[in-house]
């Protein structure tokens, strides 16, 4: 094959896999919209779209050359890899945005889903897949991580983790005598084609991520790592649906759709590099993280809508450790110890400079709205619009 088909190939392989990725961003919209009740569906639609817009402009203008320095690519058009970097940057704020929803004003968010974009994330991706300012420190990682389970899953829940300390939890979520107050999905059909849809996305994710597929070699290795992603979605579904029959029961169909979510994101560390066995363990134990951590979190009376911090930040840790488990290769520079320093750096890397940009939004516009705007809904209050004025609201 010459160059310059295989410049064009991967260009229209990546430019593929960026498509993708982007049915991320109405399946984060679909999911949060039938999570949340419906007096406040509009305004997470809203921030869906907020996010989209300005964090892919803040990274493409700003975001990137911090991640990458300047602009270039040998192997395929230098835009198609802005692209398909650019698509990234929106999943890491959206893990923020559906944890806080129901109480979290849209401007303030959108001000810190500019920094995470141009600058934060930028600052992650630089010292792991980019031009990397810690090259020769003691600082240095080795860590691999493909397609991101932490560079984007843990980093966006580290960020959620910082928000809910700050913001706190809905009202009346948490009773004074320690219990938990149920707040039922308003649209269960949302959830399941928001978790499909970002479930599909996945594909692009982590098979873009391989990087190039004009060759017989590449070709294979994007089929394993699609095959490995989607076993891991399915091994971590069907473990969480069981589980959730032998504690309670009943299958619980969001903890299903969390349990494969939690299964993609444990996989996306290291979906190249494992056979096609690996990941039904990888994934079961993902499945098994959510359904376990989400009372957990619940415990803490750390309050999170969809699951975010179960399912990306636990998963993102356990999938980075995964390939240290099942994949060290010394000769690689792959080692356990490596991925644990990874996670390390990025973990407080991630949350300390969240918390420190959301405190300080915070103190110049509150990210909360006040507890009568909570009741009556963040769609009239924030957006003026009604996802569903026909139906009367439930408070």
């Amino acid at each position: 094959m010459t160059p310059e088909l295989s410049y064009i190939i991967d260009t229209l392989f990546i430019i593929f896999a960026f498509v993708l990725i982007i049915f991320m961003v109405p399946g984060f919209a679909m999911l949060e919209a039938g999570i949340v009740r419906t007096k406040n569906v509009t305004s997470v639609l809203m921030m869906n779209t907020m996010i989209y817009a300005f964090a892919s402009f803040s990274f493409v203008f700003i975001g990137y050359q911090i991640a990458f320095g300047a602009y270039g690519n040998d192997d395929m058009s230098k835009w198609a890899f802005v692209l398909f970097q650019m698509a990234f940057v929106g999943k890491v704020i959206n893990i923020m945005s559906g944890g806080v929803s129901e109480r979290a004003r849209i401007i303030p968010l959108t001000f810190f889903a500019v920094i995470m974009a141009a600058v934060l994330y930028p600052l992650v991706v630089n010292v792991t897949w980019g031009s990397n300012l810690l090259d020769g420190t003691i600082l240095n990682l080795s860590m691999y991580d493909l397609a991101g389970s932490t560079v984007i899953h843990s980093t966006g829940g580290w960020a959620l983790l910082a928000a809910i300390m700050i913001i706190g939890a809905r009202k009346n979520r948490y009773t004074k005598t320690g219990g938990v107050r149920v707040i039922p999905a308003s649209n269960i059909p949302l959830v399941t084609l928001g978790a499909f849809l970002l479930w599909i996305g996945w594909f692009g994710f982590n098979g873009g991520s391989v990087g190039s597929i004009a060759s017989k070699e590449n070709a294979d290795l994007v089929a394993l790592t699609i095959l490995n992603t989607n076993t891991a979605g399915l091994s971590g579904a069907i473990v969480a649906g069981a589980l959730m029959l032998l504690k309670y029961k009943k299958i619980d169909i969001t903890m299903v759709l969390n349990g494969a979510l939690g299964g993609l994101v444990s996989i996306t560390a290291g979906p190249d590099l494992y056979n096609i066995y690996q990941p039904i363990l990888i994934g079961a134990i993902g499945g098994i993280l959510v359904v376990f951590a989400v009372p957990m979190f619940d415990k803490f009376k750390l309050d999170d809508p969809v699951g975010a911090l179960s399912v990306h930040l636990i998963n993102g840790i356990w999938g980075t450790l995964a390939v240290g488990i099942f994949a060290a290769n010394p000769d690689e520079g792959i080692t356990l110890m490596g991925q644990i320093k990874g996670i390390i750096v990025v973990a407080i890397f991630a949350f300390v400079s969240s918390y420190v940009v959301l405190f300080i939004i915070n103190k110049i516009s509150p990210l909360r709205i006040s507890n009568d705007e909570e009741l009556e809904g963040l769609d009239v209050n924030e957006c003026g619009v009604e996802a569903y004025p026909e139906f009367k609201r439930a408070f």
